[in-house]
């Protein structure tokens, strides 16, 4: 399967910027499993203010990227097409390293169970070999 660039993500989730959060995608089996790429530039708004003297990306964006990543799966799948995807709660979340900029996230979601309307998924980022965030995430399909 070829990469999916920025203009392929757009076609499929309503996420824009500053709230689009994944850059390229490099596997994807649709309601399976989705494997993304976040590269973290300097340029960033967030880094602003989070923190000018010491840059790290907030955690819970590095989690709603992995969010993204797994809502790419789900809406890849044609009955899922036009759908909203929302978080329904985000579990047993850690975090074990800073990313900073410079930094290139490979963010990796199974989805581990899907209706039509609820799913659950297990998401895992990555800098290099080094895991810095994992988490369960539920979302709801509206």
């Amino acid at each position: 399967m070829d990469h999916i660039d920025i203009n392929g993500i757009k076609k499929v989730l309503p996420h824009r910027p500053p709230f689009l959060l994944i850059d390229r995608i490099i596997e994807v089996t649709p309601g399976v499993s989705c494997t993304a790429i976040k590269n973290v530039t300097y340029n960033e708004e967030f880094f602003r203010g989070h923190y000018p003297e010491y840059p790290v990306m907030p955690g819970v964006l590095i989690v709603e990227a992995l969010a993204q990543t797994g809502g790419y799966s789900i809406l890849s799948m044609e009955e899922n097409k036009d759908k909203t995807p929302f978080f329904g709660g985000i579990n047993n979340v850690k975090f074990r390293k800073q990313v900073v900029p410079g930094d290139t996230l490979r963010l990796e979601v199974t989805i581990d169970k899907l209706k039509s309307s609820y799913g659950k998924g297990k998401g895992k980022a990555y800098v290099g070999d080094a895991l810095v965030c994992e988490a369960e995430l539920i979302f709801m399909l509206g």
